[in-house]
């Protein structure tokens, strides 16, 4: 069934259907718009809402980012913001796919009707400029005709009355004849208007108005397949994105799953971690036997057992830094310090426990009571040996700053041996460049070797009276050659200094006997070393690159490791030089 057989009577009917199709694809091409923006709008507001909360650029070396909540956090924000990408794709497909494109087609649709409704209309123009031909030529006839019935009448009167002459009878005649003969050229032309009015009439109703109707209707059926075309992409615009929205809420759920609450506790105390002991009790002043009041080591201060084992690691053991110093001027050492050690620096100002001490003088004026060591330390002032603060985070920015020193020397030692090897090259092939043009580099960048090896020394100096383990990694001095570089055996451009003694070699002496005495303990994971390492000094371990150690205690945050071999032998080794695998 078609349009052009079963309503070739309903032209208006038709013209406002399609009119009334074209609408509504309009109609939805800007609730798609509409759908757009929407999405835009919401995927700006998920990207405002990420950035909103993590404007702050955390760097690795601030501590929250250490914790497990904390990083879960942070990946939730990106997994938003991806999925806030989606919901853009989302919205730039469905102006791209739906909206502009059904936008061109409606277009299109619509110079397409014009033009058949216009056919239709010069048909139909066609039709009524012929209907009225035949109309004029059938009131012509009509007319003609009565004209000619009128002069045969009055021929006839004129025959029959006497007193008309001959020749009134024969004009009358004539003119009668005349009448009649215009009357059959008006017959036969009003004859041949209608067989031509009829055949337009059947051509109009039976093929062009059909065809047009015919045409219209592929139009509209053309109309309504896109436009369920458009109903399903509308759909699949998202089903495309949901296999990456499900990866992004997975990555949320991941997120949430990797937080560890144990591991974040550790940290804390990894990170905040003095490394001073608990304050012993106060000792009883009896006034009753006029006995002066006497200071004692033990008075809210480290107990002087706990003391040793500092002392006999480090010479100078200080609460809080050996360069920091109590604001009171009224608080004056209270013994003569002692002679400085000929190759450390010098001892603390105060020979016994100053807070101890300090704590005396207070308890002169003011009730006794015991003050957290927050109270104690009043802005103690940075120094670069890190000394303002506990032993125990000392010793970890120590090491911190030794490796970066290590990898940034490295990289000085890398760009040398570069440079030199151009410079070979330059002096072998002249035309390749000027040797020359390298001298000032090869000269900055001996110069910042030096530097950064002074800096390296110096920092291991501080690390050996922090009470580092081992051996500290230093970088094989010697001297450059004419290219500027200069030779480097372990892998990171250091090893261990063999013939130079090292302040840190004593303390591994004291857990010899305790490696000895102690039950095995049980392995916490498993390391596969990267490179080789010699394990020269007391306390450490020699290891081959490839080869695997079982891990019995973790880093400290000092930059070492104990692993044990299969044959018992235990030992540390640097944390960088492995990869290591923790049991769960």
């Amino acid at each position: 069934m078609d349009w052009g057989t079963e309503l070739w009577d309903q032209y208006d009917i038709i013209e406002k259907h399609t009119q009334s199709g074209l609408e509504l694809v309009e109609k939805y091409v800007k609730f798609v718009k509409e759908r757009t923006e929407i999405e835009q709008n919401y995927a700006k507001q998920l990207r405002n809402l990420s950035k909103k909360y993590n404007q702050k650029r955390s760097s690795k070396d601030e501590p929250e980012c250490r914790f497990s909540s904390y990083q879960a956090f942070l990946d939730i924000l990106t997994e938003m913001n991806d999925y806030a990408g989606q919901r853009e794709l989302i919205a730039e497909n469905l102006m791209m796919n739906i909206c502009i494109d059904l936008t061109k087609y409606l277009q299109e649709l619509k110079q397409e009707r014009k033009t058949y409704l216009m056919d239709a209309k010069k048909a139909q123009q066609s039709l009524e400029s012929t209907y009225k031909q035949l109309d004029s030529s059938k009131k012509r006839f009509e007319r003609e005709w009565r004209e000619a019935e009128r002069a045969a009448q009055y021929a006839e009167k004129t025959d029959q009355d006497i007193n008309a002459t001959k020749a009134d009878v024969e004009k009358a005649k004539q003119q009668a004849h005349m009448r009649a003969h215009v009357a059959d050229e008006c017959k036969n032309d009003y004859a041949a208007q209608l067989q031509k009015y009829n055949k337009e009439q059947n051509q109009f109703y039976f093929s062009d108005m059909p065809l047009i109707f015919n045409k219209l209707q592929d139009l509209d059926e053309k109309r309504i397949q896109k436009l369920a075309q458009g109903y399903i992409l509308f759909s699949d615009t998202e089903k495309h994105v949901m296999p990456i929205i499900g990866k992004c809420l997975e990555g949320i759920t991941k997120a949430g799953t990797n937080v560890n609450e144990k591991n974040d506790s550790m940290i804390v105390i990894e990170q905040n971690k003095s490394g001073f002991e608990r304050p012993g009790d106060l000792e009883f002043e009896d006034y009753s036997q006029g006995i002066n009041r006497a200071s004692s080591d033990s008075s809210l201060g480290t107990p002087k057992v706990s003391m040793e084992p500092w002392k006999k690691k480090t010479n100078n053991f200080w609460l809080f830094s050996k360069r920091s110093k109590l604001s009171s001027p009224v608080l004056a050492p209270f013994s003569t310090p002692p002679a400085p050690s000929p190759n450390g620096p010098p001892s603390p100002k105060f020979g016994r426990d100053p807070l101890s001490y300090c704590l005396k003088e207070i308890n002169k004026t003011v009730k006794p009571r015991i003050s957290s060591f927050r109270t104690l330390r009043r802005s103690p002032t940075v120094s670069e040996d890190f000394g303002h603060l506990p032993p125990e985070q000392r010793r970890k920015r120590l090491q911190q700053k030794l490796d970066e020193i290590c990898k940034e020397l490295q990289k000085e030692v890398d760009q040398s041996e570069a440079l030199g090897k151009m410079k070979d090259v330059y002096e072998k092939n002249p035309q390749m460049g000027d040797p020359a043009s390298l001298a000032s580099q090869i000269n900055q960048t001996s110069q910042n070797i030096e530097r950064l090896r002074g800096e390296q020394s110096k920092y291991e100096t501080w690390l050996a009276e922090a009470g580092g383990r081992g051996d500290t990694l230093r970088y094989k001095a010697h001297s450059f050659n004419n290219n500027g570089a200069n030779d480097v055996h372990s892998p990171d451009g250091a090893y261990s200094d063999e013939s130079t003694p090292d302040p840190s070699q004593a303390i591994y002496a004291e857990f010899d006997d305790d490696f000895e005495d102690e039950d095995l303990a049980a392995p916490i994971g498993k390391c596969t070393a990267m490179y080789n390492f010699p394990g020269a000094s007391e306390g450490t371990i020699a290891m081959q690159e490839g080869e695997v150690l079982a891990v019995v205690e973790e880093d400290k945050g000092d930059g070492w490791t104990r692993v044990r071999r299969n044959n018992g032998d235990e030992g540390y080794i640097p944390t960088s030089y492995v990869t290591i695998t923790l049991k769960k």
